[in-house]
């Protein structure tokens, strides 16, 4: 439905999402406390935020934090295929939250609609991805003046922002939520390696025990995919262009070996490295006949789908979130949820427990820009150690775990020099 002041799939939806936005907030007592907190403090009052975020229940729940903080925000979709239209529905039914996003949407609606994120002329941004920063500089930049700060969400965005910066091109501060240790320690690894797995196995139904799972890139998302993976009974492989982790997956008990080799023989590729072609026209002329073909690594570039459709001469949708292309070579190729993020366009995405920690980032780093960031330098920022400390302490209240505290003695020992064997 299209309005001024949203544009999404069914507003009919909007008793579903709601019941699932709840059921995700069982999951997230972080981000509750400090929903609660904001509530009273509000720290954010009458400050405009946009936020190009995956349109899922999770983020509807920090959506609510930030508004009960007292923000005015406007939301959009950062991943064609990740919203979750019951939660569309619900963020504007429910929570009168201006949101634009429909699953599915074709390239030309989702620039649109980050376009409308914008027209909020924000003073805070919220990202996952970079696209509305790039925007925001690239055609909008009659609104920097305005902008205080933003946060980051992904691996991803976090190096289009790095190059930004780089160049000198970045004319705020963001601050790179994904680099806490509170969110990529846990976030990455074990929402992306479940969630990633949870995609592979709606999308085909296929047993991995016994299949040959090649995990490219061996970053934190990589690590935990392919710890998953294992724990499936799959034997897997990992490729890498760095050797201290390539090193590090031998040690952990992987095979390592380029892609070239790799994809001869797998069962399942799944990229999450960052980068572009990490799948290309060399690897599909020696790929293995049936190879199911698979994307963590946030934008739809890191397989080369154009090349898969030159060299397919016929395609077909054997099942809802497969494409399977037959090539020139007689081999066939299973590429899944179109080469998107495959564990929110496949499946619903990070189980909540992971992303109350990465949200509670987000929120409390929205508010720490709020207060600090006009006198930020313009470039890619750590969230702030006492943030990332205290998100992990709310995190093991809530897990009901307590831990040691250093006595006065440990403490004066850990700061001096003078005493030895």
């Amino acid at each position: 439905m299209i309005n001024s002041r949203y544009d999404i799939k069914d507003i009919s939806l909007a008793d579903q999402g709601r019941e699932r936005i709840e059921w995700a907030l069982t999951e997230m007592p972080v981000l509750s406390s400090i929903h609660e907190r904001f509530a009273k403090e509000r720290p954010l009052d009458g400050v405009r935020i946009s936020g190009c975020l995956h349109i899922t229940t999770e983020t509807a729940n920090l959506a609510r934090t930030l508004t009960a903080g007292g923000a005015e925000l406007v939301l959009c979709a950062s991943n064609p295929l990740s919203t979750q239209d019951d939660v569309a529905a619900a963020l504007v039914q429910h929570y009168h939250i201006p949101t634009f996003a429909i699953r599915g949407e074709d390239g030309s609606s989702y620039y649109r609609h980050i376009a409308k994120a914008l027209d909020h002329r924000p003073q805070l941004t919220l990202d996952d991805g970079a696209d509305l920063v790039s925007e925001l500089h690239k055609n909008r930049s009659d609104l920097l003046a305005e902008v205080i700060g933003g946060t980051e969400e992904t691996t991803t965005g976090v190096i289009r922002l790095r190059a930004m910066a780089a160049d000198g091109a970045l004319k705020f501060p963001v601050i790179a939520v994904n680099d806490a240790m509170t969110k990529h320690l846990f976030d990455n690894r074990y929402g992306t390696g479940q969630s990633t797995l949870d995609g592979i196995i709606r999308a085909t139904n296929i047993l991995l025990a016994g299949k040959i799972f090649t995990v490219a890139g061996y970053g934190w998302c990589g690590r935990g995919i392919a710890m998953r993976a294992k724990g499936h009974g799959a034997q897997v492989i990992v490729t890498e262009v760095d050797p201290l982790r390539a090193l590090e997956a031998a040690m952990d008990g992987f095979r390592v070996m380029p892609m070239l080799e790799a994809a001869a023989i797998s069962d399942f590729i799944v990229t999450a490295t960052g980068d572009k072609h990490v799948l290309d026209y060399a690897h599909f002329d020696v790929i293995k006949d049936g190879c199911v073909i698979a994307n963590s690594g946030h934008f739809n570039v890191e397989i080369n789908i154009p090349a898969l459709e030159n060299l397919a001469i016929k395609k077909h949708r054997p099942r809802t979130s497969v494409e399977a292309y037959r090539l020139k070579n007689g081999r066939t190729v299973r590429l899944l949820a179109e080469g998107r993020l495959v564990n929110l366009a496949a499946a619903e995405g990070h189980p909540a427990t992971v992303m109350d920690m990465s949200f509670a980032n987000q929120a409390l780093s929205i508010a720490y820009l709020r207060q600090q960031g006009a006198g930020l330098e313009n470039t890619v920022h750590p969230v702030p150690n006492n943030i990332d400390r205290q998100v992990a302490a709310m995190k093991l209240t809530a897990m009901h775990l307590s831990i040691d505290i250093l006595s006065t003695e440990q403490q004066a020992y850990l700061t001096s020099w003078k005493e030895g064997t």
